[in-house]
């Protein structure tokens, strides 16, 4: 284990499309992340600051593993955008147009989508109750709450609601209500979605665990699912968000998202730092 207050830890800040993420490179010597940690590491005035943060492990059965925390120090299975964002940076340093990553997901597929996009296939959606999870058997196509949202999940779960206006929905008050829905055990991220056409969608989203944030590759790829169950879009859709747009298509093969990412800068965490935590 990497004693980390000795010389510091490297890491790198990404994002996609304004979703951030601090990455840590954990293949040479294992990193070892509490949730005391990813707290602290995620405060955006007395830390670094992030959306989710991902850890990058050695894997014997794909390329390279991640692990993901979120923002509160939960730990989460699936975070879309992170994974493309490291994935690109992988394509650029290793010269490759294709990897594969192993997450608590499964192994992920990813490829260089050309003009500096990335994409990725996040596997098959989850539509049972059961998967998803929710606390007992029911509809996930509508729920029964008002609204009548619709469940899935992509490795974590999604609620989906339908809406006229987008832009017209206080996701401060509308989010952590839904988060925290009873029907949801392990709470939920939340999307509220306005349909611009049979293959466009407006979405805007609370992350479980983050909170408001300006883009969400798993939840981009749970509303096509959620929009294409319910017959108002088509299987291969725009996703317009707060930070840009993705584009995300659910193939026969799982449901692949493909977009821009940023690689901002790198840094080092300091021993200092890292010992007031230990």
């Amino acid at each position: 284990m990497r004693d980390m207050t000795d010389t510091g830890l490297p890491f790198a800040k990404m994002h996609g499309l304004g979703n951030d993420f601090l990455v840590i490179d954990g293949r040479s010597a294992p990193v070892d992340v509490t949730p005391a940690l990813a707290r602290a590491l995620g405060d955006r005035h007395r830390g670094v600051g992030f959306d989710q943060l991902a850890v990058i492990a050695a894997s014997e059965q794909a390329d390279l593993a991640l692990r993901f925390w979120n923002a509160d120090g939960s730990e989460s299975s699936t975070c879309g955008n992170a994974t493309r964002c490291i994935a690109r940076a992988e394509l650029d340093r290793t010269g490759r147009k294709h990897l594969t990553i192993a997450t608590e997901r499964g192994i992920l597929n990813a490829r260089d989508a050309s003009g500096g996009l990335t994409s990725v296939n996040l596997g098959a959606p989850r539509l049972l109750w059961h998967e998803i999870p929710l606390v007992g058997p029911m509809d996930t196509l509508e729920l029964p709450i008002e609204g009548r949202p619709t469940a899935t999940s992509m490795g974590n779960p999604h609620c989906t609601f339908f809406v006229e206006d987008a832009e017209a929905v206080d996701l401060g008050r509308f989010g952590p209500v839904h988060e925290h829905n009873p029907l949801f055990p392990q709470r939920t991220n939340v999307q509220v979605v306005q349909v611009l056409s049979r293959d466009r969608l407006r979405m805007r989203v609370w992350e479980r665990g983050a909170g408001y944030t300006l883009a969400s590759g798993s939840s981009s790829c749970a509303v096509t699912v959620a929009a294409a169950r319910r017959g108002l879009t088509e299987r291969e859709v725009t996703v317009v968000l707060d930070g840009g747009e993705l584009r995300i298509r659910w193939a026969e093969d799982g449901v692949w998202m493909t977009g821009p990412t940023a690689h901002v800068f790198s840094g080092v965490l300091t021993p200092a730092f890292l010992e007031a935590l230990a």
